[in-house]
């Protein structure tokens, strides 16, 4: 029997050390978490991603009565960057989230399986790694990439 280790490198940083672009990518999420539609799990999620046409796309969570035609932040704003931008690679997407209380959640949570799967596409797509930032109150995570948050990644390469 052979035994295999899978590792995530991440870097756990605060808010202010970040540098400029990785702090303004940051707001951005959050702010996106207010303009989230959450009225059944009341818990809000926002992303925002930067694009290598120097753009940066925002989406938030938004949920339906129907729960599985609800659509998580990340899948808003990478459908909405891909949409809008066909030829922008991603680079960069941060994600935050404020809990059922409203307040930012201490800490960062990841994104779901499904997200991961969607994020590994454009990921793939742009045929180079896409930082993730997670971020929360107390710390922030930075892995080198989406497939980082995926290991055993359902793709082609």
């Amino acid at each position: 029997m052979k035994e295999k280790q899978l590792i995530t490198r991440i870097q756990e940083v605060q808010y202010d050390e970040l540098d400029e672009s990785r702090r303004h990518l940051v707001d951005l999420a959050r702010q996106a978490t207010k303009r989230s539609y959450a009225p059944y799990s009341k818990f809000r999620v926002g992303a925002a991603i930067a694009l290598d046409n120097g753009e940066i796309v925002s989406g938030s969570n938004q949920e339906n009565a129907a729960f599985p035609s609800s659509t998580c932040a990340e899948r808003t704003a990478a459908y909405y960057a891909h949409a809008t931008y066909p030829d922008a690679k991603f680079k960069t997407i941060a994600i935050a989230a404020r809990g059922t209380d409203s307040e930012e959640v201490a800490a960062p949570i990841a994104p779901c399986g499904a997200c991961r799967q969607a994020l590994l596409e454009y990921e793939t797509l742009a045929g180079d790694n896409v930082e993730v930032i997670l971020v929360g109150r107390d710390a922030i995570y930075i892995l080198p990439s989406v497939r980082s948050t995926l290991p055993l990644a359902f793709s082609e390469f």
